[in-house]
C-alpha cells in the first residue's frame, strides 16, 4: 500500500524527500486505509435495497442466490438460517445436516432441493434486501454478502425455518429495527419447533410431508430501517464488489455448486452413517467424511469384501484412518 501510494498517487522523487511531501503522503495513506477497510467490512448502518429480483442461476439454493437491482447484480447469503446442501460437493456439512434433520444424507439433498424451490417461488415478485455488505465468502466470483430479505410475506429466514427447509444455524448480526439478535433467534427457535411438531419440511420427510407447508399464514416480522431506503446508484462504493475482501470473523458457509439432476437408487436407500462397502458409489463413499474420489476408487477396485473390518487392506487406509471411518459402514 505505501509503495503504491508513493509511485502512483504522488510519484515525484523531489516531494518525498520532503517533511511536507511525507506528511501529506502519510495523510492520504490513512484515507485511502478507512475506505478501503470500508468498503471491505460493510457499512455500519443498513444499506436497502428496493425492488429487487432473483437472477436464475444453477448455483442458487435454499439460503443463497444472485439478485438484480437496477443494473448491478450481487448474490446474497442468507443470516441465521442454513438449507441444506443440493448436491454431494459438500459430504461433511451434508452430513452435519442429515444429523441435525434425523434424516438420511439423501433425504438431506431432498430438502436442499426443496428449499431452493421455496425461495424461487417466494422471490418471484420484488422484495428488499437489508445488508451490511459484510463478506459471506464463498467460491463464486462475485462476491458474496449477507442479508435479511424481505418478501411480500414477511422474513424469507423465518418463512424456510416455519416450514421445515432450514436450521436455526448461521451467521448473525442485530436484525435492523431490533436492538440485539437474540429476538430474532428465539423466534426462529419457535418456527422450528412448530414444524418439527407438525412434521412438515425436512422434520417430515419420513412420513411424506416434504412439500407440505405451514397450515396457517404466519406473522413474520418486518424489520424497519430507520435509515431511508437509498438505490444502489448512490452508493457507488458497492455498485462493484472489493477485488480483495477481508473474510469477516466467523465460520464462513461455503456456496453451493450447481445440483445434479439425477442420483442412484442404491444411495437413496442408505441411512445416514451406514454406508455398504460392497455396493455403495463412489459418490456415496465420498459422503463418508475423510474419504475423498482417490480413496473411494481404492476401495471400489479392492473389493469384494467379507465385511466392513477389511478396509484395512485397502492402500492409505492405516489405524487412525480405519478408526475414522469405520463407523460409517454395515
Amino acid at each position: 500500500m505505501w509503495r503504491k501510494v508513493c509511485t502512483c498517487e504522488f510519484g515525484t522523487a523531489k516531494l518525498m524527500k520532503s517533511r511536507h511531501g511525507i506528511a501529506v503522503v502519510a495523510v492520504a495513506v490513512l484515507w485511502i486505509s478507512a475506505v478501503d477497510l470500508c468498503a471491505r467490512d460493510g457499512s455500519k448502518d443498513w444499506i436497502v435495497l428496493n425492488n429487487c429480483r432473483l437472477i436464475t442461476n444453477p448455483a442458487n439454493d435454499g439460503d443463497s442466490f444472485h439478485v438484480s437491482v437496477g443494473p448491478n447484480e450481487y448474490l446474497f447469503r442468507l443470516y441465521f438460517v442454513d438449507a441444506p446442501e443440493t448436491d454431494e460437493m459438500t459430504p461433511r456439512r451434508l452430513v452435519d445436516q442429515a444429523k441435525y434433520f434425523a434424516i438420511t444424507v439423501p433425504q438431506a439433498i431432498e430438502v436442499g432441493r426443496a428449499a431452493k424451490e421455496f425461495t424461487r417461488q417466494k422471490l418471484s415478485g420484488s422484495f428488499t434486501v437489508f445488508t451490511h455488505m459484510s463478506d459471506a465468502m464463498g467460491q463464486s466470483r462475485l462476491e458474496r454478502f449477507y442479508a435479511f430479505v424481505q418478501t411480500s410475506e414477511g422474513d424469507l429466514g423465518e418463512q424456510l425455518a416455519r416450514n421445515g427447509l432450514a436450521r436455526n444455524y448461521g451467521f448473525k448480526a442485530v436484525p435492523p429495527g431490533l436492538k440485539n439478535s437474540r429476538l430474532e433467534i428465539q423466534k426462529l427457535q419457535q418456527f422450528e419447533d412448530e414444524a418439527r411438531q407438525e412434521k412438515i419440511g425436512g422434520w417430515g420427510i419420513n412420513v411424506g410431508r416434504l412439500n407440505t407447508r405451514a397450515p396457517s399464514p404466519i406473522a413474520f416480522s418486518v424489520f424497519a430501517s430507520e435509515q431511508k431506503p437509498q438505490p444502489p446508484a448512490t452508493r457507488p462504493a458497492h455498485s462493484t464488489v472489493p477485488a480483495s475482501p477481508k473474510p469477516t470473523p466467523s465460520t464462513p458457509i461455503p456456496a453451493t455448486t450447481p445440483a445434479g439432476p439425477n442420483k442412484s437408487h442404491a444411495k437413496a436407500k442408505t441411512p445416514l452413517g451406514r454406508v455398504d462397502i460392497n455396493t455403495a458409489t463412489e459418490k456415496e463413499l465420498t459422503t463418508v467424511p475423510g474419504i475423498g474420489h482417490v480413496m473411494a476408487a481404492r476401495i471400489i477396485a479392492a473389493r469384494p469384501f467379507r465385511s466392513a473390518d477389511d478396509l484395512k487392506r485397502v492402500s492409505g487406509i492405516g489405524d487412525k484412518k480405519y478408526a475414522q471411518i469405520r463407523p460409517y459402514f454395515q
